[in-house]
């Protein structure tokens, strides 16, 4: 029907019209992005799947940096214990030199001197070394506690005992080289004193492995994760630009047939005339 009032071709044509802009718009979108989920319309349950995985991967990779972390801090403690390693092993020596008898009173006396201010070095290093105002050599009791999951089960945290490396606990009170017997005695205590020692060592030693383990996978869960997020959220560069070509041709005609529909209630003037 030829009327004046209402057109509806226009209408129509103004209407694919429409679709067809939003549906470029979408894929400008995507494309410009680089995602296929802009907003909450584009995939609800995507979206949300994709906001999880975002926050493992965030909390999987900071996971690692405090496993990093970790293995600094043992570190620091584990290279506190090889100075004292080497304090040892020279006071070992003078309580060789001191159970000797070919050695005065005033001799092992000197000898002496030098083995306390080993000891007081040995009890310093302890009450001084720290990571970030922890200590790690003054308790036998204390822990601490790295944590490095998405969760907070006993699976996303490793704990590791701190040591006491002080003199009290080494050598389980005072020793002397001032005589002979005490120099004797003082060697056996070393002995004993060294043991402890390299067995708290070793613990540094394989946990900074173990941490160092923990971290690859972290690496490794984070980039399994990723590509996941990936499959749900990223664009396919080749599908949507066939989509924005079709959207453009079809924008392209839309707007040629919205003029030509527009021009069609010129018809009915000619009949007026």
């Amino acid at each position: 029907m030829l009327a004046i009032k209402n057109n509806l071709m226009s209408e129509g044509a103004a209407r694919h019209l429409g679709l067809s802009y939003e549906a470029l718009n979408q894929s400008v979108q995507r494309l410009s992005s680089g995602l296929r989920i802009n907003t909450a319309r584009d995939d609800a349950a995507g979206l949300a799947v994709r906001e999880l995985m975002r926050a493992d991967i965030a909390a999987l990779r900071q996971g690692a940096r405090n496993a990093m972390d970790a293995i600094s801090m043992m570190q620091v403690a584990e290279g506190g214990l090889q100075i004292v390693d080497d304090i040892m092993i020279r006071m070992k020596e003078l309580a060789e030199q001191a159970a000797t008898g070919s050695y005065n009173a005033t001799q092992r006396g000197i000898i002496d001197n030098e083995f306390q201010e080993m000891i007081k070095e040995i009890d310093r290093i302890a009450n001084a070394t720290n990571f970030n105002g922890l200590t790690m050599l003054n308790s036998a009791s204390g822990t601490v506690t790295y944590h490095f999951g998405p969760n907070n089960t006993a699976d996303d945290k490793i704990t590791v005992n701190t040591v006491d490396v002080t003199s009290a606990t080494l050598f389980g009170g005072s020793i002397r080289l001032t005589t002979q017997s005490f120099a004797g005695d003082a060697l056996a205590a070393m002995t004993s004193a060294l043991t402890y020692k390299d067995t708290k060592r070793a613990e540094f030693g394989y946990m900074m492995n173990r941490m160092q383990y923990t971290i690859n996978v972290l690496n490794i869960q984070a980039e399994n994760v990723l590509a996941s997020e990936s499959r749900i959220s990223d664009v396919d560069v080749a599908t949507e630009m066939t989509k924005l070509t079709r959207n453009q041709v079809l924008a392209q005609a839309g707007t040629a047939m919205l003029a030509q529909a527009n021009s069609m209630p010129q018809l009915a003037l000619t009949l007026l005339r």
